[in-house]
């Protein structure tokens, strides 16, 4: 079962305060008119950005299509678009998930999918750990006889500041059953995604 979070306590208007008190100590005045409506911007933009936190991604694959007319090969959904946030500098993650499961029984719909990689992402996040999140939820929820999932990334808490290191993404990949253990599902699988050499 995935984690789930429960509303916070915090108010709109503490977290509205913490928004002016970070403004101050950067060297700005709140109240200037231009930074007036800045905290509650803030506070709706947080809202959306992190709305993963009050989303199960496993209801997303609980409802299935079992007449597949005995199919039972690789179901891949390529480039599949996100935005996250680092949990360490809590700047942007922007990236490219790719997913695909080999079937057994059942199929879900393919936008399910996106919707399961997009609640992760919605959260603050380590890449590695969404990369295993994300394959172990379709795992867990649709038992299939194995799961990949590789994810692409450029990190602003890279690029933004610290070593300024434009143009760089990280890669990250977990295997699950089949592909895991049969290096030539794994291998056609990453020809599906264009990532050719494979991936560890």
């Amino acid at each position: 079962m995935s984690e789930h979070h429960e509303p916070t306590d915090v108010t709109r208007e503490q977290a509205e305060e913490a928004v002016r008190i970070l403004l101050r100590w950067a060297g700005e005045d709140p109240q200037r008119e231009g930074l007036l409506d800045t905290p509650r911007r803030v506070v709706k933009a947080y809202r959306d950005w992190f709305s993963g936190y009050q989303i199960d991604p496993g209801e997303y694959l609980r409802r299935t299509f079992e007449e597949v007319a005995g199919y039972d090969e690789m179901v891949v959904l390529r480039d599949i678009e996100f935005e996250s946030h680092c949990e360490h500098h809590m700047a942007p993650i922007i990236g490219r998930a790719h997913v695909g499961y080999l079937p057994t029984d059942r199929v879900v719909g393919i936008s399910k999918l996106a919707r399961v990689v997009d609640a992760f992402a919605r959260r603050f996040q380590v890449q590695e750990k969404m990369t295993a999140e994300i394959a172990r939820c379709i795992q867990e929820n649709l038992r299939p006889a194995g799961v990949a999932v590789v994810v692409d990334a450029s990190h602003e808490c890279m690029t933004t500041r610290g070593v300024h290191k434009r143009g760089v993404s990280m890669v990250t990949s977990q295997m699950l059953g089949s592909f895991r253990d049969d290096a030539r599902t794994r291998a056609e699988f990453l020809d599906f995604i264009g990532i050719r050499g494979g991936v560890r």
